[in-house]
């Protein structure tokens, strides 16, 4: 919560010391750079669509197109499908046809759906739901592990990664700059 805030805050003051030739204080609270964390949900609460009630809110574990599955090999894959042309393309993609995708947020039918969802994940191992996932617009990606990420084609095309000398993995330095 506080690098994050430190940094820009850092960044302003040097951009207002240069334009102006006057310093500033930086206050780069943590608990600032928490609170602004959680803007999002402040907003979904605004909106009607966070609840307090454990089980209701899309990114607590509770919502079915929203979260990490077990696949058949104890792999993991993730589903992001929050949109709802996403989420249609995940249903279809899941051969679950009965399922009406404008009750995407009729958090009411979550449980049973998610267990469906859990169900056909388990399916196919993670390699499987990658070859039949991947590209498409489900919102999809394999969990990786820290061993597997750098060999990723998209960490390798963006030279995410650094080998370092004892043949480990480190990511590479960002932002990038020209």
């Amino acid at each position: 919560g506080g690098a994050l805030l430190l940094a820009f805050g850092l960044m302003a003051a040097l951009w207002e010391a240069q334009r102006s030739g006057r310093g500033q204080v930086v206050d780069a609270a943590m608990v600032d750079g928490v609170g602004l964390m959680s803007s999002l949900l402040h907003s979904l609460r605004a909106a009607g669509r966070w609840s307090d009630e454990p089980g209701r809110n899309v990114f607590l574990h509770s919502a079915p197109f929203y979260d990490c599955f077990e696949c058949a090999d104890g792999r993991f894959v993730s589903l992001g499908a929050l949109e709802p042309q996403f989420y249609a393309e995940l249903l279809r993609r899941l051969g679950l046809d009965d399922v009406d995708p404008a009750a995407q947020h009729d958090s009411r039918q979550w449980l049973a759906l998610r267990e469906r969802v859990a169900t056909r994940i388990r399916e196919k191992t993670r390699d499987e739901w990658t070859a039949l996932l991947e590209g498409s617009d489900v919102c999809f990606a394999p969990v990786l592990t820290l061993q597997e990420a750098p060999q990723h084609r998209h960490a390798q095309a963006r030279a995410g990664y650094l080998q370092t000398a004892d043949g480990g993995w480190m990511p590479s330095p960002a932002p990038r700059f020209s």
